[in-house]
Order: C-alpha cells, then sequence, then structure tokens
C-alpha cells in the first residue's frame, strides 16, 4: 500500500546553504526533503528514543503532524552521502507566528501556557522537532544546526525564539538535579514566562540546590538545551511529562537581542559570502 502524501506540504528555498568541509545547513527546497527529515524524526524519536507511534507513522514510517504544513525545515546535510534526500543527517522544525495562526496554534501551547509569549510584541519563532542522525550526532552537526537558526533569525528579524526540550524518558526523578539547575539558574522573566499547563505541571525545584555539583549537572544536559543556554535562554515555570515521546520537556526561551553584536556580524559575513557564492549572483 502506498501512503499518500501530507496535504500542502511545501518547501521554501531560504537562504544560501551554509558549508563546513563535506556538511552543509540550509531549508528543506522540496517536498521530497521534507518527507526524509520525517523519516529521520521517525528513526530517532520512534526507533531509537522509543517513542509511541500513530498508525499514520507506523504506515509510513515518517514523524508527521499538521504543523509539517507550514514550517520551514532546517536540516543539515552531509554531501559524502549523496545530493538527495538520503544525505539529510539533522532537522529542525521553525515555525513563525504567522504560519501558527494559518495551523490554529504553535507546538508548544499543547504543553505550555504560552499568553506571555503570544502577547511579545516583536516577531516569533517556535523551535522544535530536532534530532540528528546516530552516525552524526557530534558537535559540528549541532554547531551547524545553530548556524543555520541564526542565519534564519538574522534574515526574518526574528525578536524571540522558544519551544520544548526534552530531557530523555519520563521519571521526574531520574533528571531532578537538571531540573532543579534550569530552574534556580536560567527561569525566565515574568513576562515571557512559559508555564507548564495545570494538570501537566511537573514541579522543577526537585533537589537543594546547593548539594547540586553544578560542573556535573551541565555536563548531563542535552546539547540542544545547552545550545539555548550560551544564547542567553530561558527555561519556564514547570516541566511537562510527554510519555508519547518518552521524553520530559521544559520550555525555553532566547530574546535575540540578548545576542551578542559579534554573533550577528559574524552571520550576516557568512551570508554575504554565500550569496556572492550563488550561480548568477
Amino acid at each position: 500500500m502506498t501512503a499518500e502524501k501530507p496535504v500542502g506540504l511545501v518547501a521554501k528555498p531560504g537562504f544560501p546553504e551554509l558549508r563546513t568541509g563535506n556538511l552543509g545547513v540550509r531549508l528543506a527546497r522540496d517536498v521530497a526533503e521534507i518527507e526524509a527529515v520525517q523519516e529521520l524524526r521517525y528513526r530517532v524519536f520512534y526507533e531509537e528514543m522509543r517513542a509511541t507511534p500513530s498508525q499514520l507513522a507506523l504506515l509510513t514510517r515518517r514523524d508527521q503532524d499538521d504543523l509539517d504544513a507550514v514550517a520551514d525545515h532546517l536540516l543539515v546535510i552531509d554531501h559524502a552521502l549523496g545530493s538527495g534526500p538520503e544525505s539529510v543527517v539533522g532537522t529542525y522544525r521553525l515555525i513563525q507566528r504567522g504560519a501558527a495562526e494559518r495551523a490554529g496554534c504553535f507546538y508548544s501551547a499543547s504543553e505550555f501556557d504560552i499568553s506571555r509569549l503570544l502577547a511579545f510584541p516583536g516577531r516569533l519563532l517556535e523551535l522544535g522537532r530536532s534530532c540528528v542522525d546516530a552516525a552524526h550526532r557530534n558537535r559540528m552537526v549541532v554547531q551547524l544546526l545553530w548556524r543555520g537558526i541564526a542565519a534564519y533569525v538574522f534574515e526574518h528579524r526574528i525578536d524571540l525564539m522558544f519551544g520544548c526540550a526534552s530531557l530523555a524518558g519520563t521519571d521526574a526523578e531520574a533528571v531532578a538535579p537538571e531540573l532543579t539547575y534550569l530552574y534556580h539558574h536560567h527561569l525566565a522573566p515574568p513576562g515571557i514566562r512559559p508555564v507548564a499547563l495545570s494538570g501537566r505541571h511537573v514541579e522543577m525545584r526537585r533537589l537543594d540546590l546547593d548539594s547540586l555539583d553544578r560542573r556535573w549537572v551541565l555536563g548531563r544536559l542535552p546539547p540542544l538545551i545547552k545550545g539555548y543556554l550560551r544564547l542567553g535562554g530561558f527555561v519556564g515555570d514547570g516541566a511537562v511529562i510527554d510519555r508519547d515521546f518518552n521524553t520530559t520537556d521544559v520550555a525555553m526561551v532566547v530574546k535575540t537581542d540578548l545576542v551578542t553584536d559579534k554573533y550577528y556580524r559574524h552571520y550576516e559575513r557568512q551570508l554575504r559570502d554565500a550569496l556572492d557564492d550563488e550561480p548568477g549572483s
């Protein structure tokens, strides 16, 4: 049986590809690349992390939902694997405010009260559905994902980024050091603080702060959460257990004006150089 393609799935060209050796980062350019992203997400979330797949996911072997049709899909490509969908080794899903309004909501709203973020007057970007192929799970690929996000933020003049970030497993006690550390050291200011929905709220203050070895806890944090923190990111109040995805989720928020001027100049130069290298430019 052949599964139907999601209705309305569209890719946009976005910024030029940024390269580091065999690896490059850019937005998905066609439906086949978006489907490759969904297949990568399926392998990581369902086969590796033991998430519970829907019937559609089982049938198509792809992780997909309605938000995919309105999102931009950032991808890392390993050109050593070819030039087609088989070369996609990393991804992040990017949803701007207008796209979320067309879809009816941001994904984060299923776990957190994000009304304070929606009241923010600037340009919003939700980050989510991030994963990297097991064979490419290294610092270079994660850095490339963040280079792509920075280029996208610069291109679209994003003011505030947010999204759900995951700790492995559904036992809050097992990640008590991480939750406690994040709450006490990186809690978002009240005006932009997401709060876990009533009924799903898991207390983050689980241990005595003085008992924590800060360096040890930082070493346990997932690389993508560390990426948010390096950009001056904050966490919301309360975690959420996502049993379908076998994770404990926290809300992350980054005001892009906290990113240094040097950081922006770096990516402005990279984008300019990439544009100069484009055929016909």
